[in-house]
């Protein structure tokens, strides 16, 4: 269907419910597809929708106009349920242009809702996205339901009383298709026009064009031709308390900020910014009123040691990156190890190697955090599941730095960093105090002096009276902090730095069961992002009768006390993971289990059906 004309009269047209929907929107760059995307989550949020969204950049800053490689693409899933992934296919396609279209289509559902903007459907954008014929006029479409809508032109009018030039006045168009998608999915304009007031309110033109673009687009759903797509979502039952929606870098920073609150020290974090890290730094960089020190560095090697330094001095250092920096981090991280300084490393992952994917998510640097130092440097290793779980295990990498005076890498990935969900506000006196505490007592003093329980050794902040120490990279002496070169007392300082970290083990929960029974014929076993997608792939699985449970590691060096003896209570063990196999490798060497690796490698996260049908092939085999 080309170029549907509205109706002179509308018709009301009643919303059909529906359970939830999975909308896409792509187009270059420059349309304002993650904009356009961000303000349908908030309307979707204030719907009382649960949701989870998948943000999709080029990895080029400029990609070429109408270019397949400068697609960039939102996803949400919103549903009257509980939501756990953005979805696998999506029920209505957005395309701006067509390479957007062509490099997305395949992964809609037959018969869903495709809205193409035909006005940039040109001869020269066709060629550029690989088409020799008109997709909206050659039949490749007949499978979907296509609206063809000149977006272009319909902006333009839209906005012409507003003086705009033809330049900005096409900028507006993202307003216009949020417009239709708001009416399609019978969503207030209310709060995208607050937003549109406060993000444009020195230029009262652009607030003008943008909402009457807006506003024409939602009329332009009441036309006879598209009036049958016309849904409504109701509420999901949620847990009392306030809400918001919130990205995994804004809920790292906001739970770094927390801990230093419960620590009652302050904060500092060394950065150099990296993709897609960068944001925690931005984030953290507002918050100088609670006492943090956000410092961006030359380069990834001085944020670490000034991360390190703030470490030393009493604070809490933090350093952040992805796994290119994390790399040049290296020797600095052994460096902690040896000082036996409370750092906390955040590795946000993305597809590697060198530069490899910036903008994709990828677990490919489970290897790198958990041995990828040299000489026998032991670390904690944790990893955060979903986009809010990034604040609790932010708390939990403080908590666990200064209690074992150990580095502790924290891992989440692109996915995790740019997804969204709601997130309800924890209120700060339910959260748990971190004790931390520095060695004031001269009598006997050196600074390798240990707990018996933790073996952590004390902290004691350079300035206080008679407590003067050397620490450094040369190894010390057990007995008494002094450079030393002795054989038996270098083993005896690594063992006791691996059993330091083992001994975290005693201070962490034990692995339980996320679905399923406690024991049976399969247990998919996962860690990091690929929570969601894990867990609604064993639901499924379980309701067509398969003997299959999920479990879900948070924990990683060292692992829960627990997990050898859950992985002995299953016939056998699939272990699903965006590398080619390195969480199964460490399992298969620790516990001698010949877990089943499922990889997955494309700088994209992992879709219910992918998992729900290996389970099958496994189950069948």
């Amino acid at each position: 269907m080309a170029n549907p004309e509205p109706q002179s009269t509308p018709l009301p047209h009643a919303a059909k419910e529906v359970s939830g929907a999975v909308v896409r929107f792509v187009g270059d760059s420059g349309d304002g597809m993650q904009v356009t995307g961000s303000q349908f989550t908030v309307a979707a949020a204030l719907a009382g929708n649960d949701l989870a969204t998948f943000p999709d950049f080029p990895a080029e800053i400029r990609a070429p106009a109408g270019t397949t490689y400068g697609v960039s693409g939102f996803q949400i899933n919103f549903a009257s349920r509980d939501v756990f992934t953005p979805g696998d296919s999506p029920d209505v396609l957005v395309a701006m242009n067509p390479a957007a279209l062509t490099t997305n289509i395949r992964d809609l559902k037959r018969g869903g809702l495709v809205i193409v903007n035909s006005g940039a459907f040109t001869a020269t954008n066709l060629k550029k996205a690989g088409y020799e014929k008109n997709p909206l006029e050659d039949g490749s479409l007949d499978g979907f339901n296509v609206f063809a809508i000149d977006i272009s032109k319909s902006t333009l009018a839209a906005v012409e009383h507003t003086g705009l030039s033809k330049k900005d006045a096409e900028r507006c168009k993202n307003f216009w298709t949020l417009g239709l998608m708001f009416w399609i999915y019978d969503r207030d304009l209310a709060s995208t026009i607050k937003w549109v007031e406060a993000k444009f309110g020195k230029r009262q033109e652009l607030v003008d064009a943008n909402v009457a673009a807006l506003k024409a687009g939602h009329a332009y759903g009441e036309t006879a031709e598209i009036s049958h797509f016309h849904y409504k979502v109701p509420p999901a039952a949620v847990a009392p308390g306030t809400y918001r929606n919130i990205g995994g870098n804004t809920a790292l920073a906001w739970g770094f900020v927390a801990a230093a609150q419960l620590a009652e020290r302050p904060l500092v974090l060394g950065a150099y910014p990296i993709t897609p890290a960068s944001d925690v730094l931005h984030e953290l960089s507002r918050f100088k009123h609670f006492g943090v020190t956000t410092i961006q560095a030359e380069d990834e090697i001085a944020a670490i040691c000034l991360a390190l330094g703030a470490s030393y001095a009493g604070s809490i250092g933090l350093t952040t990156s992805s796994g290119p920096g994390i790399a040049l981090k290296g020797e600095a991280i052994g460096l902690a190890v040896s000082t036996e300084l409370p750092l906390v490393i955040v590795n946000i992952q993305r597809g590697g190697p060198s530069t490899g994917l910036p903008t994709k998510t990828e677990q490919a640097d489970l290897f790198q955090a958990v041995y990828g130092r040299n000489g026998e440097a032991p670390v904690c290793v944790l990893a955060a599941s979903t986009p809010g779980d990034c604040f609790y295990m932010a708390i939990e990498a403080v908590r666990l730095a200064v209690k074992y005076m150990t580095p502790v890498m924290l891992l989440t990935d692109g996915y995790l960093a740019n997804g969204a969900e709601p997130w309800r506000i924890p209120d700060i006196a339910d959260l748990p105090k971190i004790d931390v505490t520095f060695r004031t007592d001269p009598e006997g003093f050196h600074p390798y002096l240990r707990d018996e329980t933790t073996l952590a050794r004390n902290w004691a902040i350079p300035g206080t009276p008679e407590l003067m120490h050397r620490i450094g990279g040369i190894e010390k002496s057990f007995k008494s902090g002094h450079i030393s070169y002795d054989p038996e007392n270098h083993e005896l300082m690594c063992q006791t730095r691996a059993e330091k970290v083992a001994r975290i083990a005693d201070d962490i929960p034990e692995l339980q069961i996320e679905v399923g029974e406690d024991s049976g014929k399969l247990l998919v076993l996962g860690w990091g992002s690929t929570y969601g997608a894990i867990r609604e792939a064993v639901q499924r699985a379980r309701e067509r009768g398969l003997s299959v449970s999920h479990a879900h590691l948070k924990y990683i060096n060292p692992f829960p006390k627990n997990l050898g003896e859950v992985l002995a209570r299953f016939e056998r063990v699939l272990i699903p993971e965006m590398n080619l196999g390195q969480l199964v490798k460490i399992i298969r060497s620790q516990y001698l289990v010949p877990a089943e690796s499922y990889p997955k490698i494309q700088g994209q996260p992992f879709k219910i059906d992918e998992v729900e049908e290996r389970i099958r092939l496994v189950m069948e085999s």
